[in-house]
């Protein structure tokens, strides 16, 4: 059987009917999130509330229209069927105000100027790959705008709830270094990336400044580090990407 041919692009205005094609075939994933969980600092109304989806949906297109939402698209023969979401650490403030998060904050040694938090991957796509395409992708497109501290909180173990962040296995796989256990099923992990040839630092037109690194994190697997309870030492699957998007 002929492997299937898939290519990425970065999401941009002209290329949301493509994104809306994607998350239509599934309620807007996830009980209707259309990917803007993180975007939002905190609730802003009841799951069940039946406006909450076209909200979702409209907010999303706006902030993209204003330079605020980030993404890579994955298609397979010109059909959207891969997602993964990332953006600067202000476009994506959810996870920082989180008593999790919080509880690091002598960890840290530095803030984070990107963050990934989201994969999609339609269902007869899945095991083969798509999420961890995407997530190549992304960190190119990351360099593209100037590079930086990069941040993800993958899963550590099979059957975790928020599988949407992606699986240890597959950051590992792309250099990233464990900082800090994330809950009992998931780790903090960073890599710093530099900017592509010939790019400096993404300009915005709002927000505090961001500095950005240039030094790549070593290339050796890195390994959560003890801190109390923490996530299991087990690695996560390394080749089947996660099912599920944000709420």
């Amino acid at each position: 059987m002929e492997r299937p041919t898939y290519t990425t692009r970065e999401l941009a205005p002209g290329r949301w009917n493509d994104f809306d094609r994607l998350f239509r075939r599934y309620g807007g994933v996830q009980a209707g999130c259309w990917c803007m969980f993180y975007h939002r600092v905190g609730p802003t109304g009841p799951l069940g509330d039946p406006a909450r989806p076209a909200a979702n949906r409209r907010d999303h297109r706006r902030l993209l229209e204003r330079g605020h939402a980030h993404g890579i698209l994955v298609y397979r023969d010109e059909r959207p069927v891969g997602w993964c979401q990332f953006g600067p650490r202000e476009d994506l403030p959810r996870l920082e105000h989180g008593r999790k998060y919080r509880a690091l904050a002598g960890t840290l040694v530095a803030p984070t100027r990107w963050r990934i938090t989201c994969f999609f991957v339609d269902r007869p796509e899945r095991r083969r790959g798509v999420a961890r395409l995407a997530l190549r992708a992304a960190l190119e497109a990351i360099r593209a705008h100037g590079g930086g501290i990069v941040e993800a909180y993958p899963v550590t173990r099979r059957g975790a709830v928020a599988d949407w962040f992606g699986t240890y296995g597959m950051f590992a796989r792309e250099r990233f270094r464990a900082v800090a256990p994330f809950g009992r099923s998931h780790v903090l992990v960073r890599r710093t990336l530099s900017a592509s040839p010939g790019r400096g630092p993404r300009p915005r037109a709002t927000g505090p400044s961001r500095r950005a690194g240039s030094r790549e994190a070593p290339a050796r697997r890195p390994r959560p580090r003890r801190a109390g309870p923490g996530p299991s030492r087990r690695r996560a699957s390394r080749t089947a990407p996660p099912d599920r998007s944000s709420s």
